[in-house]
């Protein structure tokens, strides 16, 4: 391919931009794809290559930036423009005739068109645009400030980056999760042994308010928008509001509808009562607006709600029936789950056998007895809830459950931390967590065995050639030859990695072994600190706490786990396999980057990140995930995103990755 000139590249990159727009807005707020996802991909793939090399091209409303920010270090709070109110709950046709009466009371002999919307179970959203550009989005939060989530918003792809108006707009509306990611999410939680969100509403919240962005674009969030403000003003009614939305690339909820009668509102409701079941997400009623924006001003507000909107709630999915027993899961983490083993009941369509108790605290402040008669709730797909113990059907018969201290899979001590409510079971070989503590434990940040996947691990575990961490050290060439997709070679290349690992630094084992609340961090600051794993296992709750960066629980937390029979047993079993248990001194290295604020951006092709970090930090400088002012370098490596843009334009300078290397004596 000829190399192009930046006019060329910039007209071609513009046309990529584009088409690339024109299918997102098909696909995700039309629902109506044009190209294959093959197709896409193809096109989004040779926009990276045209933008990583002409980085000055880039620019922050680039399909390909929509996760190009580094993770938050916080929420900054913001002050709306106007108050973005809640609404007035009604849960009976009469209490809906009473809020039309209301307004009749204050605009008599006017007649009143209704706007009625589906009320979308999610979080609320404003959004700004200024000439044309995504600017700024803020969580509803107390009505009068929100958090700024600007780039966890930017990752929702039925939201436009551009739109075809200058003028300063803001949007508002619902973010909410569709069922099938809300099923993904909880799926992925159960298997990490972590408690799974109650409902998508609670979902859609927790990956919002997500520090890293990345993330949050992997759990898929989506937005309906129901309101829009030109230069500070809405539209003349309601539904020219919606109508505005749609015209400039703004995705709404379809099936909203305009009624002449508050008779058409109540049909309306009926109707999406029996069908909610039908969608892809959550809908709790029907959200009913007077349409006229003249009416809606002379209506006004109380301190609270709108007089001119309320939301007409559907009935709880809700059913009665008997808890036979309380059991006990293990997740892959540890985490102890109380399930209520219930008399099957139908409830939305199916049949409920089981319901989450979610843990030790809920069943004491619930009450929640073997034998007790119990309201459910179901939200969307997600597992049913104990809403309520029926006391009054009480017979005496009924069993207090008393929550196990031991694991019943391995009968090892269970571990629950002060003002934690989750038990989680002590033992790193634990058969029901074994996996996720294999998996941790060969993981790149920790002893790094290249080569020991997921679906190798689970041959393994299915052979039984590895029922607890240790066993993987004892692993023959015959032992892995024999399973699927691993030849001569591929067996002899695992077990030398195996073998590696064992020089590991004592740092990198203390992450490893997977003690809670011990990240990698803590791990090197233990490890510097007590210069072995065996002073570590023997350090005192006072001696813990005074080290920077280990607090109460985890002092707490790593005392517990060195106290534990089955994991002093595991230690021994490393040791005496050769793995590395201490650190030797070394004398105090120089610091040459002392005081200086590196950012990098892009792939290096000779350092991993975590280990060009390393580096820094180690040389007494210190890595940013912003370029400001305060920036003395940005390292550049392959398809650099846009801090390059902005480091050219605050005037910092920047480092090829070769000139970093000599930066770093590793030229």
């Amino acid at each position: 391919m000829k190399s192009l000139s930046l006019d060329e590249a910039a007209k071609k990159i513009k046309k990529l931009r584009e088409q690339i727009k024109y299918f997102e807005k098909k696909y995700y707020v039309d629902n109506d794809p044009q190209i294959s996802d093959y197709e896409f991909d193809l096109l989004v793939k040779e926009l990276e290559k045209f933008e990583s090399q002409f980085p000055e091209l880039i620019i922050p409303e680039s399909p390909t930036q929509r996760v190009g920010e580094q993770p938050l270090e916080g929420f900054v709070s913001v002050e709306h423009r106007s108050p973005m109110l809640s609404l007035d709950n009604c849960y009976s046709v009469e209490e809906l005739r009473e809020f039309e009466e209301r307004i009749k009371k204050i605009i008599p002999s006017q007649k009143i068109e209704y706007v009625a919307e589906l009320k979308i179970d999610g979080l609320g959203i404003s959004a700004i645009y200024r000439r044309g550009k995504y600017s700024l989005a803020v969580t509803r939060g107390d009505g009068f400030r929100g958090d700024n989530v600007t780039p966890n918003v930017k990752t929702i792809r039925s939201f436009p980056l551009e739109i075809d108006d200058n003028r300063e707009i803001e949007v508002r509306g619902e973010i909410y999760l569709p069922f099938e990611s809300f099923k993904k999410i909880n799926k992925e939680r159960a298997e990490k042994g972590e408690p799974l969100f109650a409902n998508p509403r609670n979902a859609a919240a927790g990956s919002l308010r997500l520090l890293d962005p990345k993330e949050v674009a992997s759990r898929r969030l989506d937005v309906f928008l129901y309101s829009i403000f030109l230069q500070g003003k809405e539209q003349e009614s309601q539904w020219q509001n919606l109508k505005a939305l749609k015209e400039l690339g703004f995705k709404t909820n379809p099936y909203s509808r305009l009624c002449s009668s508050l008779e058409e509102v109540i049909s309306f409701w009926e109707e999406w009562y029996k069908q909610r079941d039908s969608l892809d997400y959550d809908v709790d009623g029907v959200v009913i607006k007077a349409n006229s924006t003249q009416q809606r001003n002379l209506l006004g507000s109380t301190a609270k709600f709108p007089r001119w909107a309320i939301s007409f709630k559907f009935p709880a999915r809700q059913a009665t029936t008997k808890i036979k027993n309380i059991i006990i899961q293990v997740g892959r983490t540890g985490a102890l789950t109380p399930v209520a083993i219930l008399e099957p009941v139908k409830l939305s369509g199916i049949t409920i056998t089981r319901s989450t108790l979610h843990n030790e605290d809920e069943i004491k402040k619930k009450d929640i007895r073997v034998g007790d008669y119990v309201l459910i709730e179901r939200s969307g797909d997600v597992i049913p809830k104990v809403v309520s113990v029926i006391k009054g059907r009480r017979t005496g018969k009924e069993a207090k459950f008393t929550f196990p201290s031991k694991c019943h899979v391995c009968h090892s001590s269970t571990f629950k931390p002060e003002g934690e409510a989750i038990s989680r079971c002590s033992n790193l070989s634990c058969p029901a967590r074994l996996r996720e503590s294999l998996f941790h434990f060969a993981s790149r940040r920790a002893m790094n065995i290249e080569g020991l996947g997921e679906a190798l691990l689970d041959q393994l575990l299915e052979k039984r050639l590895v029922k607890k961490i240790p066993d993987l050290y004892s692993l023959k060439f015959e032992d892995l030859a024999g399973l699927e997709r691993m030849g001569p070679k591929s067996s002899q290349n695992l077990l030398d990695e195996i073998e590696n690992s064992k020089q590991r630094d004592a740092a990198r084992l203390i992450y490893a072994l997977g003690i809670r609340y011990v990240g990698e961090r803590t791990a090197q600051v233990l490890a510097a600190h007590f210069k072995s794993i065996d002073a570590l296992a023997g350090a005192s709750f006072e001696e813990l706490t005074q080290i920077e960066d280990v607090g109460p629980k985890v002092a707490e937390s790593i005392i517990f786990f060195f106290k534990q029979p089955e994991n002093i047993e595991l230690l021994r079993k490393l040791k005496e396999a050769g793995l590395n248990f201490s650190i030797k001194e070394e004398k105090e290295r120089e610091k040459p980057l002392a005081g200086q604020i590196f950012v990098l951006t892009g792939k290096l092709t000779t350092l991993t990140r975590e280990e060009a970090e390393e580096i820094i930090e180690r040389l007494g400088g210190k890595v940013s995930y912003s370029v400001s002012q305060r920036t003395n370098y940005v390292i550049i490596g392959e398809s650099p995103g846009s801090k390059l843009v902005r480091a050219r334009t605050l005037g910092v300078s920047a480092l090829e990755e070769k000139e970093f290397l000599k930066l770093i004596g590793k030229d």
